[in-house]
């Protein structure tokens, strides 16, 4: 049986709303737990729960318990037997998988550092200062954040690229302190790649803590783990419900959902290759993987090409299940329909794979990252380019942006008056504070100039 993907066409009408329900079906899918962690909550807790009041419960019981109840949860539900004095990553730990690893490896870990911090780099912005008459001037200054704590995901594989990707932005953008939270996994804190892509970039404080209890842990500090400012970095569904729910106490990246493409070809665009790329965010499982375009051979040559590139793959079968769950392939009027769909949608990520796709360009509104041409993949914003490749999921690039190192600093604003300046407010000051009621206000003004 061939792949039963979603076939749209815009002259039939109802498109958007269609697309809309399919994303939001992905999002439901990503917030569903699996039989096998809804008899692990029945185990820790003694009875079913939903996933919010599972996170609730463990945040709490952290803040008020410390160190003891992380270490309780990480026997429970990780099946982790951690001591205080194994809770942390230790320089020796460190140092091994840094050794150990292949050198190409940390060769590469070592390009993708430079590529991240070139870009990042760039993006910083200087300290602005405003004369103003009689020696008054205003400031508005940048600072880092002093302590970041960042998620890694360790479950089904090994992620050191979320180490890059945003550790690295943190480190750009002045953060002299990071902790690394990561289950006690194989493919977590225990995962030699992860451990070694840390070491070469002077991470020093990794932890062997995952889901809500390592957020938790970060955000109220517990023995051992000073609380952070902001927590970054991806999780599963309880991870993302942990971040929503300490946010407050210290500031958090967003709640990412599942990840998400939107290809949008023209005729110039290969078949195999926009199948390839279709295929890529749809191993995510679940991952949201559109193709619009106003060629109808494109459309079925892509078809062919994905039955084709699934039966190779070894995440093929994943991939299939989700390409026929939250895949779509769109024929569009012409290439501004499909701009406009796009920009309707506001994916994670936007592939221009169009002749002359920086013309294009201009009319995308929102999308958390472009890809423009056939030679730019959206693995090379995953992996190497330098943007990172935490961005805005669910439609939320209408208003949201990618994490970048600007996220790591605070804004904050320095004034300065001369009693020549303050002399020539004093009337605005006291007018404002009248109509407000806050004569408090006029008077601190006031007796300075009496």
């Amino acid at each position: 049986m061939g792949l039963d993907i979603l076939r749209l066409d815009t002259k039939s009408g109802g498109v958007q709303g269609v697309l809309t329900a399919l994303r939001q079906r992905t999002a439901e899918q990503a917030g569903v737990t699996s039989e096998a962690s809804d008899r692990r909550t029945i185990e820790v807790f003694g009875r079913a729960m939903a996933p919010s009041e599972v996170v609730e419960t463990i945040c709490r019981e952290v803040r008020e318990h410390g160190l003891a109840a992380v270490l309780d949860y990480s026997r429970r539900i990780d099946r982790a037997e951690l001591s205080a004095d194994r809770l942390r990553v230790s320089k020796s730990e460190l140092e091994a998988a840094h050794a150990i690893v292949p050198k190409e490896f940390l060769e590469t870990v070592r390009r993708i550092r430079d590529n991240v911090l070139r870009f990042q780099c760039a993006l910083l912005p200087r300290d602005v200062r405003i004369e103003l008459p009689r020696g008054a001037y205003l400031i508005e200054r940048y600072q880092p954040l002093a302590r970041v704590g960042v998620c890694v995901p360790g479950g089904a594989a090994a992620y050191p690229s979320t180490v890059l990707m945003t550790a690295v932005l943190a480190q750009a953008a002045g953060v002299c302190e990071l902790a690394i939270v990561a289950p006690p996994t194989p493919t977590g804190a225990n995962n030699r790649e992860v451990l070694a892509t840390c070491h070469e970039l002077g991470i020093t404080e990794v932890y062997r803590i995952g889901g809500a209890q390592g957020v938790a842990a970060l955000a109220y500090g517990i023995e051992g783990v000073p609380r952070v400012d902001k927590i970054v970095g991806p999780g599963n569904v309880f991870v993302a419900l942990a971040k929503k729910y300490v946010y407050g106490e210290v500031d958090i990246d967003a709640i990412a959902g599942p990840s998400e493409v939107v290809i949008v070809a023209d005729e110039s665009a290969r078949a195999d290759w926009v199948a390839a790329d279709l295929i890529a965010q749809a191993e995510h499982a679940p991952g949201v993987s559109i193709l619009i375009a106003w060629s109808r051979s494109l459309l079925d040559e892509t078809a062919v090409a994905l039955e084709r590139q699934l039966r190779e793959l070894a995440r093929g079968e994943l991939a299939r299940a989700s390409l026929e769950s939250f895949g779509a392939l769109v024929l569009a009027r012409n290439s501004s329909e499909a701009i406009e769909l796009a920009n309707t949608i506001a994916p994670e990520h936007l592939h221009l794979a169009v002749e002359n796709a920086e013309r294009v360009l201009s009319d995308v509104v929102h999308a958390g990252a472009v890809f423009i041409g056939h030679d730019s993949p959206v693995a090379v914003g995953d992996y190497v380019a330098g943007p990172s490749h935490v961005l805005p999921t669910g439609g939320t690039a209408r208003f949201a942006s990618g994490l970048s190192a600007l996220d790591f600093l605070r804004r904050s604003s320095v004034i300065c008056f001369s009693k020549e300046t303050l002399r020539e407010a004093a009337g605005d000051v006291g007018r404002m504070a009248d109509v407000e009621g806050l004569t408090a206000h006029r008077a601190s003004v006031d007796r300075r100039l009496e």
